[in-house]
């Protein structure tokens, strides 16, 4: 091998390209050689924790990821489940972290193209997306401009690719201003027979390169985002990779046709770690070896250097193990589309992977080795300190009402019609529900009653407090909030989001919310089949709240009798399905603590998992029996913001009358799990009411009668009746006026 790039390899080059010490013994060790400059990048590419997962690996195994309807669990691009009748959807949410903390609009961006790239890769046709936004304290300088620049860019460029936002999250906490956080998920549909993957087969083949030109964007983003950030983080503004939505439209269509065609052995998406991963990943996965030619690779800017092409990471590319015969075929379609092609190596016998440029093979590594032999680490951790509970009696009172209001007009419990009103929601013509309900729904085209349903959740706050509790509870809600619109739950993606794990603390906090997420999921039939590990979000030595966001998936054979959270009429009772005998207890880190009393204290409350499966399953039932005319989960702020966002949704008001002899505060305001508010279209008087009441009871499911639904106010126990539209007014407020408009 010759060696003409004659950069000299130093003790701070390799820091600066994310490698300790050790690892680059282990390097020389593999190669027997000091590498050269490329070959230093392309491991860097590799061995970093975003491509390697080097210290979640160990405990990810642990996880759930099988299932009867699982097709495709973790390894791919996305999770494949079966939905019935020969189709399958396909699906994964990732992080974009980093690069939207430096450069808001093309970092939400380009995590929107990029989880819509691992979905059509796989032979799916995108139908939705969601995204889950954390940012910092409102009063920071820096949040505003953060949130304008994402939500712009998340509906920038899912709006022109054409693809419904149908749900996410939002939230706000001075944890994330130095690093927020921007997980984007979607969602395709494909024939379980017409599903491609990653796995590159048969020796001497084509290897091509499609879509858009190779430029200097992105040059070492995944190392980037696999460390911490300090206060030089704008000079890393170039390491963010630049999105066109039309011409991944364009890649879109072309693929899919060329999928068609029979010309297509395996397909890689090329993301993090741009032309290096995707080759490497693309051999190792298949037992061969990968010879690529950069002199023929598509390029946008003059006189880059080998190095830079194979750390790229401009958007909209792909890479493919093709069909000789094919050739010409494949080449004609992605011409009709404006897209380069070019065949940029070849696969090879002998496990190697070969770089030449400009005539000089600039790199030739063990290609097994750059995945198979990366570092993975059994970081130390300790176990993390769980919150004293809340003494009896310890429990702060406020006028209900009051409270009410302002937990509504709150920086996470307000409205986000302000966000979601800038994406398209409704394009393709078969979103069955608008963001703001429990969760997303989707028709699935060609099927008189079938859909989709989508949501995505955690509670940092929770996870802080007790991990594990955290993990199980972020499950335990994605699962009800499917159930609650009747949808039976399939399965689900992860986004784990933590900081630094060198740091013990941060990573006893990872082990513990793998461990309740792998229970929960356990329990609940509910496989993990894909996911994204975030590490070293931290800036300065600050860490982020644990956030490991659950993004899950789930199935409604018939949507004509799909749930919605709004109350539908008048004079109809309203049910507390999963109740514990008291109604409401538990306080601790509870949105009604922290937002009125400035109060962070107490354990979160716990996710009975038996409890949870079996009052989602009856009211699954319920909802399919045809009676339910609304449903809607209990979770942040407790049964008294879940009330009122049902008479929000509906324009209807209630009137709930409580428990006289409990405490008021408890009842409204405690956010315990595994709870339903179901109306139901019967008359409270008729027998049908008792038989679903005894059905519960027989099942050891409380569902008590709480009140009914009348009228243009809500009330509540003894307090002031509310106006719907005052509530209105106070939930729709916060987020126009941050924003100042």
């Amino acid at each position: 091998m010759t060696t003409s790039n004659t950069v000299t390899i130093t003790p701070e080059l390799i820091a600066a390209h994310g490698l300790k010490p050790d690892e680059y013994q282990r390097i020389l060790d593999l190669i027997g050689r000091e590498p050269s400059f490329t070959e230093l990048g392309i491991f860097s590419a590799m061995w970093n924790e975003h491509c390697s997962y080097k210290s979640s690996k160990k405990w990810l195994r642990t996880l759930p990821t099988k299932g009867e309807v699982v097709i495709q669990g973790p390894g791919e691009n996305a999770g494949v489940v079966d939905i019935g009748d020969g189709e399958a959807v396909i699906f994964k949410m990732e992080s974009h972290n980093h690069p939207s903390y430096i450069e808001p609009y093309q970092g939400a961006a380009t995590g929107v193209g990029g989880i819509l790239r691992d979905v059509f890769t796989m032979g799916a046709r995108p139908v939705a997306a969601m995204n889950a936004l954390r940012f910092g304290d409102p009063g920071h300088p820096k949040t505003r401009h953060l949130v304008a620049g994402v939500v712009s860019g998340v509906g920038g460029y899912g709006n022109s690719f054409g693809v419904p936002t149908v749900g996410g999250e939002v939230n706000f906490d001075a944890r994330y201003n130095g690093n927020i956080l921007v997980n984007a998920f979607a969602a395709g549909i494909a024939k379980t027979d017409a599903i491609f993957y990653s796995k590159a087969e048969g020796v001497g083949l084509p290897v091509v390169y499609l879509g858009a030109k190779t430029g200097r964007d992105g040059v070492g983003g995944a190392t980037m985002a696999s460390a911490e950030f300090d206060d030089s983080i704008e000079e890393k503004r170039p390491t963010v990779q630049v999105g066109d939505p039309f011409t991944e439209k364009c890649l879109l269509e072309a693929c899919l046709e060329l999928m068609a065609s029979g010309a297509v052995i395996a397909i890689q998406d090329m993301g993090a770690a741009g032309l290096t991963c995707s080759a490497v990943e693309m051999g190792a996965k298949g037992d061969l070896g990968i010879e690529l030619d950069l002199d023929r690779v598509p390029v946008r800017e003059e006189r880059m250097s080998a190095y830079e092409m194979m750390l790229s990471e401009s958007q909209e590319r792909m890479l493919m193990v093709l069909r000789p015969e094919k050739e010409k075929e494949a080449e004609a379609i992605f011409t009709k589309w404006g897209l380069d092609f070019a065949i940029v190596g070849r696969t090879t016998d002998d496990l190697r992977f070969r770089v030449l440029h400009q005539g000089e093979e600039v790199a030739d590594l063990p290609i097994k080795d750059l995945g198979d032999q990366a570092p993975e680490y059994d970081r130390p951790w300790v176990e993390p300190k769980k919150p004293a509970a809340l003494k009896a009696g310890d429990v702060p009172h406020a006028d209900v009402a009051d409270a009410l209001l302002k937990l509504l007009s709150s920086h996470d419990l307000s409205s986000r019609r302000w966000v979601w009103e800038q994406y398209d929601t409704l394009i393709q013509g078969n979103s069955l529900q608008r963001p703001g309900g429990d969760a997303g729904v989707v028709r699935v085209d060609g099927h008189a009653t079938k859909a989709l349903a989508f949501s995505s959740d955690v509670t940092p706050r929770y996870c802080e407090a007790d991990p594990y509790e955290g993990g199980k509870q972020a499950v335990a809600e994605c699962w009800r909030n499917l159930t609650a619109t009747g949808a039976l739950p399939l399965a689900a993606t992860d986004n784990l989001n933590f900081g630094n794990p060198e740091r013990p603390e941060n990573m006893g906090q990872f082990v513990k919310a793998i461990e309740g997420i792998g229970e929960a999921c356990r329990a609940l039939d509910f496989p993990i089949v894909s996911g994204n590990v975030s590490l070293y979000n931290e800036t300065n030595g600050q860490g982020i709240l644990p956030t490991p966001t659950i993004g899950g998936v789930g199935l409604l054979a018939d949507w004509g009798k799909m749930a919605r959270i709004g109350f539908a009429a008048e004079n109809q009772p309203i049910l507390l399905v999963g109740a514990p005998a008291e109604w409401g207890t538990h306080l601790g880190q509870s949105v009604y603590l922290r937002d009125i009393h400035g109060r962070a204290e107490g354990p979160p409350p716990p996710v009975d998992l038996a409890h949870e499966k079996k009052v989602g399953d009856f009211v699954r039932k319920l909802i399919a029996s045809g009676v339910v005319t609304a449903c809607h989960d209990v979770s942040d702020g407790g049964l008294a913001v879940a009330l009122a966002e049902m008479a929000m949704a509906s324009g209807i008001g209630a009137t709930v009358p409580g428990l006289v002899d409990l405490d008021p505060v408890p009842v409204w305001f405690g956010e315990d799990q595994g709870r339903y508010l179901v109306t139901l279209a019967l008359d409270p008087h008729q027998d049908e009411i008792d038989d679903i009441w005894n059905e519960a009871k027989a099942l050891g499911i409380f569902a008590p009668w709480i009140g009914s639904t009348g009228g243009r106010d809500l009330k509540l126990g003894e307090a002031r009746a509310i106006s719907v539209a005052e509530l209105t007014t106070a939930h729709e407020s916060w987020f126009p006026r941050f924003m100042g408009t």
